[in-house]
């Protein structure tokens, strides 16, 4: 038997997940976006966390059983393991309203940044060239569900999502700060 663990990410601050593309000279990184213009998490995004708050907290538990983790997750292009995540998304009631509103573009801002010279006559400045423009997500709450997770590994899952505080880029510079909140748990 397995189930589905629904859970749910609420961001305190704005938020970066990358789409690859830029904009030209406007904005260096674009947001990744659905068909409608909604942000939202890539699965394998979530996964690729999950596995890793998962494989920190055996570590620190001295409780790894590496053979569990890659049954459940899989193995780096050899296998996908028993677990699908879904896109984490906003839900339904919300998404209609913001797409029937075309609110869109204040889900959205930009941010600059620029690299600054640490040593010598320049320090202190900005260095040449360097200034770079995001566009970030504003706080928002999205949904996701982990399907197919064994019975027995359900609790170490639920551990580990809730072991996430930061998501997305620049997580160290303050950015994707957020809670990720277990719902419920069902039989699939």
């Amino acid at each position: 038997m397995s189930k589905v663990i629904k859970y749910k990410v609420e961001f305190f601050t704005d938020w970066h997940c990358g789409s690859g593309l830029s904009s030209g000279s406007d904005l260096d990184l674009l947001v990744i976006k659905d068909k409608d213009h909604l942000p939202y998490i890539p699965g394998k995004t979530i996964k690729g966390l999950v596995r890793e708050s998962i494989e920190e907290i055996c570590n620190f538990q001295n409780t790894k059983n590496a053979n569990e983790i890659i049954a459940v997750f899989g193995e780096e292009s050899k296998s996908q393991g028993c677990v699908f995540f879904t896109n984490i998304e906003m839900n339904k009631d919300l998404r209609k309203s913001i797409i029937s509103n075309k609110l869109q573009k204040y889900l959205y801002r930009s941010i600059a940044s620029t690299a600054i010279h640490n040593e010598g006559e320049k320090k202190g400045t900005a260095i040449e060239n360097s200034l770079r423009k995001m566009e970030v997500t504003v706080p928002c709450s999205l949904e996701g569900e982990i399907l197919d997770v064994p019975d027995d590994f359900v609790e170490m899952m639920e551990a580990g999502l809730k072991f996430i505080k930061r998501l997305g880029q620049n997580r160290n510079r303050g950015l994707g700060n957020c809670r990720i909140i277990v719902e419920k748990g069902g039989e699939k």
